[in-house]
């Protein structure tokens, strides 16, 4: 407004009319958003329990006959096919034999009394010097307390078959992740080329990999460890590429002018100056391995998880905690071990400064390895010293006493945890779980491709579409809709959870230091552990398996919500706070906003790793696609419906994935307005 206007208003006695503020829409996405709703709500109010495409349990489609068919076809031509007889077959056996070697030497061998090639002494003995030699005494005393004890719990060997596979699997995973690894570090094609894979190969809920791999290479050890190898491969290879990628560019431009090759570079620059994120790397696989090893029992893979798997079957709680305490006890110290390798891995310079000098250790490290070679050539002479003694059994009071405490609360607080159980499944599972499945395809088609249309285009549009087509044609829409309500359901409660907590940690940073290590230790145990402490407290049901889910999945959302929030500039919200904001105003309209990507990237981890334990939650009454999948292992005229269900798991898993990452990584649409643009001077 010029000033001879403002002077005649003044002259005039009237007061300049106030600005008038833009009357805000919605985005078009949250447009969209809104739309895909109405399209649902609607649909299921008009049309609901028509064109649901249920398919009884014990039923199967013309697709799933014909998968029969060619399990069967397979079975019978696998001694002939040249594929099998010049590849997959020569494969098998190499793998059964490298296991073979690690399970004769820690577990059992093949003759006589089938007692471990060096002993349960020899292998306490030559494990726990390992562990002081790539990393400390601390963690040497810890790995010697975990095997001792599981002697005592009576599970020694089922123990050692599960470390046996464990150990194959990791050395053939880094056969195979280092080199590429090294690959994608140097060579941003290869990167390009296999993110899409490594990506794929995440996502996927370990159940997944067992039903092809069974088909192709039978159920036994070299299955399990082939499965293994394609689940904890992935994180070696990206934290390996991620730490060549990663060195300081004026630090390879001096290597360079010092006339250094590429191959030069590689193996005396850029290898040893990644070396402590490789052993992180190593890290990850060790757990994922842990992980998919003992899932892996549902294909005769030995050890702790046939026991946990053969008591939840039998709802045996006391056996179940009994096995699950050593898979407990075998992540931690794996965990521990590699931890500490990554740390000796450091520089010099960075390590913590240690009163014992590297000639004095590597003297007590020569002295100890003699007395190692001492137990081993005992362990081989002596019964006492090759088996555990089996009169010193603590397992069977571990199981007994964990059956009673299960009786008891089952008992006494049976009206708290049941009436808990009815009110939440009452209230909204089963409500919940009716909208989804009672709800015709073609409107969670439009619904669907509404919300993927919003967050992503046409392109994720077209990938949804295609997903769920698939599942379609796989003949288990209506058991993909019961998976997708109870991952819905968890999801929501882990974001809950996830924004709470994270918020707190990010605020706190006293509160940060208390709960990470309560997080850290819950993200290293497998998935087969969370299962089994809510057995006992609530029973075989779809609950169970969704306590769990929410449990398993809350750390990694916790974190990456606490790391979102401590990353908001500390000079935004100090101005936040000198303009009169009260706490809850900062969170909300400052903290939360910013943190956008890091809430969008923890409902995605969330949302997969609640997927992960839905499926497995099957074996514990949860249903869906995963009873699909333990079902075709368990009846082979179920076989193709269990292939098909894991293909739809497979999908599923995609289109999930894709819609949450969209929404984490892409800026919302502005704000439409009613009134007329403003100037920049105005604005």
């Amino acid at each position: 407004m010029s000033a001879t206007l403002i002077e005649l208003e003044k002259t005039s006695g009237t007061e300049p009319a106030p600005a008038k503020l833009p009357r805000r829409r919605l985005s078009r996405r949250a447009l969209l958003l809104l739309s895909a709703a109405v399209v649902w709500i609607a649909g299921f109010v008009f049309l609901h329990g028509t064109g649901t495409l249920a398919l009884p349990t014990s039923e199967l489609t013309d697709l799933h006959r014909s998968l029969n068919h060619f399990n069967s076809w397979v079975a019978s031509n696998r001694d002939d096919n040249p594929v099998f007889l010049y590849l997959l077959s020569p494969l098998r056996s190499a793998v059964d034999a490298v296991a073979a070697v690690f399970t004769t030497v820690f577990a059992a061998s093949s003759i006589g009394l089938g007692l471990p090639e060096i002993g349960w002494l020899g292998t306490v003995a030559l494990l726990g010097w390992i562990a002081f030699a790539v990393g400390n005494a601390r963690v040497a005393l810890l790995t010697v307390a975990v095997f001792t004890f599981f002697g005592l719990q009576g599970l020694f060997v089922e123990a050692a078959h599960t470390f046996a596979l464990v150990v194959t699997a990791v050395l053939l995973s880094l056969l195979v992740g280092l080199p590429m690894g090294v690959l994608a570090g140097v060579s941003g094609r290869v990167e390009k080329i296999i993110t899409p894979v490594l990506d794929f190969m995440q996502i996927l809920p370990t159940f997944v990999y067992l039903a092809p791999l069974a088909l192709v290479f039978l159920i036994g050890p070299a299955s399990a460890v082939i499965a293994t190898v394609i689940y904890a491969a992935p994180p070696i290879i990206r934290l390996t590429a991620h730490g060549i990628r990663g060195i300081p560019e004026n630090t390879r431009e001096a290597s360079d002018s010092l006339g250094t090759t590429s191959l030069q570079r590689l193996f005396t620059l850029q290898i040893p100056m990644a070396k402590r994120t490789i052993v992180m790397g190593i890290n990850q696989g060790t757990m994922a391995a842990l992980s998919m090893v003992t899932i892996a029992a549902l294909i005769a893979a030995p050890g702790l998880g046939q026991v946990v798997v053969r008591a939840l079957q039998s709802l045996d709680v006391g056996t179940a905690v009994n096995a699950g305490l050593s898979i407990v006890l075998m992540a931690i110290m794996l965990d521990r071990v590699t931890t500490a390798a990554s740390e000796r891995a450091l520089p010099a310079t960075q390590r913590r400064r240690s009163r014992v000098s590297r000639r004095t250790r590597m003297i007590v490290v020569g002295a100890t390895f003699a007395l190692v070679l001492m137990l081993v050539q005992l362990s081989r002479t002596m019964l006492w010293a090759a088996r555990f003694p089996q009169e010193v059994n603590l397992g069977p009071a571990i199981t007994g006493g964990v059956d009673n405490a299960s009786e008891w609360l089952q008992t006494h607080l049976f009206l708290l945890t049941g009436a808990f159980r009815e009110a939440v499944t009452l209230a909204f599972l089963n409500p919940f779980q009716t909208a989804v499945t009672e709800t015709p395809f073609f409107i969670m088609f439009a619904a669907l491709a509404l919300v993927a249309y919003a967050f992503g285009g046409w392109k994720l549009t077209a990938l949804v579409l295609a997903c769920l087509t698939m599942i379609i044609y796989l003949g288990l829409w209506g058991d993909a809709m019961v998976t997708l309500a109870s991952t819905l359901v968890a999801t929501v409660i882990v974001m809950v959870l996830g924004i709470v907590f994270g918020v707190a940690m990010g605020r706190s940073s006293r509160f940060d230091k208390l709960m990470r290590p309560v997080l850290d230790a819950g993200q290293t145990l497998p998935a087969f552990v969370y299962l089994v402490p809510f057995l006992g407290l609530f029973g075989a049901t779809r609950f169970t398996a969704i306590i769990a889910g929410v449990i398993y999945a809350a750390p990694a959302a916790i974190k990456i919500m606490a790391d979102g929030i401590s990353g908001v500039s500390p000079t935004v919200v100090e101005a936040a706070v000198a303009s009169g904001s009260t706490p809850w105003q900062v969170i909300t309209k400052v903290q939360l906003p910013m943190a956008r990507k890091s809430l969008g990237l923890a409902a995605n981890q969330g949302l997969i790793y609640v997927l992960a334990m839905v499926v497995v939650g099957a074996l514990v009454g949860a249903g869906g696609l995963g009873y699909d999948v333990v079902a075709g292992f368990v009846q082979s005229s179920l076989f193709g419906k269990g292939l098909a269900a894991g293909l739809a798991i497979v999908f599923l898993g995609i289109l999930l994935d894709r819609i949450t990452q969209a929404a984490a990584f892409t800026a919302p649409s502005r704000s439409l307005s009613t009134a007329q643009p403003t100037t920049t001077k105005e604005a």
